[in-house]
Order: structure tokens, then sequence, then C-alpha cells
């Protein structure tokens, strides 16, 4: 019983972690970088630079899974 809530705690991490890091990776863009005059729409908002940067995390969690079915598939 303990080793499937092992398992499903870690999918959910595997899932998360990536959308995690890209918001983490898209507020520090927009502390460091941002844009100073206010007139970029993404890097001039804390908010927004961290959703983008979720939402580009998220993307490669679902990439990855299709690139492993279609290794399934081919083979």
């Amino acid at each position: 019983m303990e080793s499937s809530q092992i398992k499903i705690k870690l999918l959910w991490l595997m899932k998360i972690y990536p959308a995690f890091l890209g918001a983490l990776a898209g507020y520090l863009y927009y502390h460091f970088i941002g844009c100073v005059t206010g007139s970029c729409a993404i890097t001039s908002s804390p908010w927004a630079s961290t959703i983008v940067g979720a939402t580009l995390g998220a993307s490669f969690i679902s990439r990855k899974r299709n690139q492993k079915s279609t290794e399934k598939i081919s083979n």
C-alpha cells in the first residue's frame, strides 16, 4: 500500500515540478531582466511573467509524454 502511495506522489511531483521551475524562472526573469518602462506585456508584471513561465514549464511535461508514446508506437 505504501509503495503505491509513493508512486502516486512521485507522479504528481513529476507533473508539478517542471511547471514550478518554469514559474520560478519566469519570476526571476522579471526580477533581474524585466522591463523598466512598463511597456512590455509579459515582463512588466511579475504575475504575467510567472504565469508564462509556468505555462512553458508545463508544456515540457506534455512534450516528454508525447515523445514516449511516439517511441512506443514506432517500436
